[in-house]
């Protein structure tokens, strides 16, 4: 009997696009109900952003990552509707998508995650216009090569996204640098990104803050499945661990990698759900275990497909 173990994976900031989750409220009262409870929460109508835009609303950090948290959960509250106890092993999530992922797993209910996101949102896009950051992706090249280029730059490791994809965060000017040295270091190209600032760099030192005090007031339960975190790229079940896990994340390593490694080989995970707009954690689980199967809900048609292919 092949004994199918499920994990969820929830993406992160960038994968957003307007209109993202509309026809699934149309679809799914459990979606729906989220997007509502979400703009009484916030005070805002944030539905409507993410629905009709403009792009560059919903592309502020600030607006961004609630959009994400609630598009995420959304996703995750329609599959619950049409396949009715439905489990899951274990859960992740990319940089932001880990609030997500904490919040599917129990260890806070929603609307103490989209506070939580909203502080971190916040938090990171006032670090952003007090600080002159960038980022840019490095691609090939050895892992210890690339941290060798960062220091070499003076510049902090973000992301470790999928073997050959280092993304480098620091202040622009040495970013520059970064991408100017990258070819001596092995790698086959280096692009700066469009990104509002240095995320997961000293630079958003000034978030941390503000957000591990959001934190340490925020009740935690243990979480009812694992929830692999970005910073160690191990389960975490402790309610101060992941106080901590969450807030360091902000200035750490996003380990991803090992993070799809870990549910793989330590969880014994057999196929991925990923919930969100983009397909980016696909396509990056694909580049890290290739032949890893993963189904992709960010709308009504993929959720159809997807109850299908988990029936």
């Amino acid at each position: 009997m092949n004994m199918k173990k499920i994990a969820l994976l929830f993406a992160g900031q960038g994968a957003q696009s307007v209109g993202m989750g509309k026809d699934l409220v149309e679809k799914s009262t459990a979606a729906a109900a989220l997007f509502k409870e979400a703009d009484q929460i916030l005070g805002f109508s944030l539905s409507q952003v993410i629905f009709e835009g403009p792009v560059e609303e919903l592309t502020k950090t600030s607006i961004c990552q609630p959009a994400l948290y609630v598009h995420g959960l959304a996703c995750l509250a329609a599959l619950r509707e049409k396949v009715p106890g439905i489990e899951f092993a274990a859960t992740a999530g990319l940089s932001l998508g880990e609030f997500t992922a904490h919040a599917a797993a129990g260890t806070f209910d929603f609307a103490t995650g989209l506070r939580l996101v909203k502080r971190r949102a916040d938090a990171m896009q006032k670090a952003c216009e007090e600080t002159e950051g960038g980022m840019a992706a490095v691609i090939g090249g050895e892992e210890n090569r690339i941290r060798e280029l960062a220091a070499a730059a003076d510049v902090d490791v973000a992301n470790l996204n999928s073997p050959g994809q280092v993304v480098l965060s620091g202040e622009s000017s040495k970013i520059a640098l970064a991408v100017s040295l990258a070819r001596e270091y092995g790698a086959r190209k280096a692009v700066e990104l469009q990104v509002a600032g240095a995320f997961h760099s000293r630079l958003m030192e000034s978030a941390y803050q503000s957000l591990g005090a959001a934190l340490a007031e925020t009740p935690m339960l243990t979480p009812q499945i694992p929830v692999v975190c970005n910073v160690d790229a191990q389960a975490v079940t402790d309610a101060d661990v992941i106080r901590r896990s969450l807030a360091d994340q902000v200035t750490g390593s996003v380990r991803w990698t090992e993070s799809v490694e870990y549910l793989l080989d330590h969880l014994h995970c057999t196929e991925f759900v990923e919930l969100g707009p983009g397909g980016v954690i696909a396509g990056l689980v694909g580049r890290i275990r290739k032949g890893t199967p993963v189904i992709s809900i960010s709308n009504a048609a993929s959720l159809d497909d997807a109850v299908k292919a988990l029936a």
